[in-house]
């Protein structure tokens, strides 16, 4: 068997609600303001 197969047997599949997650607008939207405003902030440290 490939190497790649092999592996493929013992990766994790994702749960329904994750896939449900990974679709759903209003999280995604409150996971990019959130990612963003970390990076302001990380910015505004380093510039101020």
């Amino acid at each position: 068997m490939p190497p790649q197969t092999q592996l493929a047997k013992f990766t994790m599949k994702p749960s329904r609600w994750m896939l449900f997650l990974r679709t759903f607008f209003p999280y995604q939207a409150y996971r990019f303001m959130r990612v963003n405003i970390r990076m302001l902030r990380m910015i505004w440290k380093s510039h101020g």
